[in-house]
């Protein structure tokens, strides 16, 4: 009996030792431990190689804004700064009316620093925004414009925000100083006189003085009809307008910049581009021919 228990107990205590070293056991607790570390190292290198593809991206981003900002260098012409033009179309107020173009070109470059931002024979555009004309009586004629783009010499084209300032030479009109650059022209009396004396002098002198001849006091009739004369020129001149505005072309104008103008590195280099027309370009239109006249055989001016 006591040795079945000694038996017993050896056996007991070679199952417990050979089941603690069971390499099994081991494999599978490292088995499931591996993953475990696997899943936390995975989000911190999936967050690393996130942050380096944003800093990329971004550096790329900064290094293409700089380059663009480095192609697109901009220059400002202030405002107030005034540029001499040339008119290359006359204008007048009997025939100009209101959205009729107005056409120009610089003869005198603007310089701002140590360049040359608007060269000479660059070509401005305009147009003219109100045209009043001189009543009978009183009134002076009137002409407002302003001018909308610049063009330059390799071809493109500006907005610009600029009104008359002055006209250079000009005797008969003025400019007045009311921030809309409105050209005025000026009252022609010495016109008015002449005109006036022509009609009076000679007519009413001549039927005048037949009238005196006639009762015997010429000198006095002349007189007379002289000053019937001057009543009938003031009739006259209620029926004749006041001069208009006439600006011929080739006059001076000065104008003026309201706001600043920006100017990119584009519009001062390069040079005209070539511009071929189109295969397929509109034909001008034919004139109208004359209608042919049917005559009889043997007719005058048939042939």
């Amino acid at each position: 009996m006591v040795v079945l228990r000694r038996v017993w107990a050896a056996g007991v205590a070679v199952l417990l030792s050979v089941g603690g070293a069971d390499p099994g056991w081991a494999q599978s607790s490292e088995q499931q431990s591996a993953p475990a570390a696997a899943a936390q190292t995975a989000p911190a290198a999936a967050s690393s190689d996130v942050g380096q593809d944003v800093s990329t991206k971004v550096a790329a981003t900064d290094a293409s804004a700089s380059s663009d900002m480095t192609a697109k260098k901009q220059y400002v012409v202030p405002a107030g700064t005034k540029v001499l033009l040339q008119l290359r179309s006359a204008i007048n107020t009997k025939s100009a009316k209101q959205g009729d173009g107005v056409y120009l070109a610089s003869t005198f470059p603007v310089v701002v620093g140590t360049r040359v931002l608007i060269p000479a024979g660059v070509y401005v555009q305009g147009s003219i925004d109100r045209v009043v004309r001189a009543g009978h009586v009183k009134g002076k004629s009137e002409l407002d414009m302003h001018f909308t783009s610049i063009i330059f010499p390799n071809g493109t084209v500006v907005e610009i925000p600029g009104i008359v300032n002055s006209l250079p030479g000009a005797r008969k009109q003025t400019v007045k100083d009311d921030g809309e650059g409105t050209i005025e022209q000026s009252p022609d009396k010495g016109r008015n006189a002449g005109e006036v004396a022509k009609i009076a002098i000679p007519t009413g002198g001549t039927v005048g003085s037949i009238g005196g001849l006639a009762g015997g006091h010429p000198l006095a009739g002349g007189l007379a009809g002289i000053g019937a004369g001057l009543a009938a020129a003031g009739l006259v001149s209620l029926f004749t307008r006041g001069a208009d505005v006439n600006i011929e072309s080739g006059s001076q104008v000065e104008m003026m910049l309201q706001r600043p103008l920006v100017l990119e590195e584009a519009n001062l280099t390069g040079t005209a581009p070539t511009l071929v027309p189109a295969s397929d370009q509109p034909k001008p239109m034919g004139k109208p021919g004359s209608a042919q006249l049917l005559c009889p055989p043997g007719g005058l001016g048939c042939q």
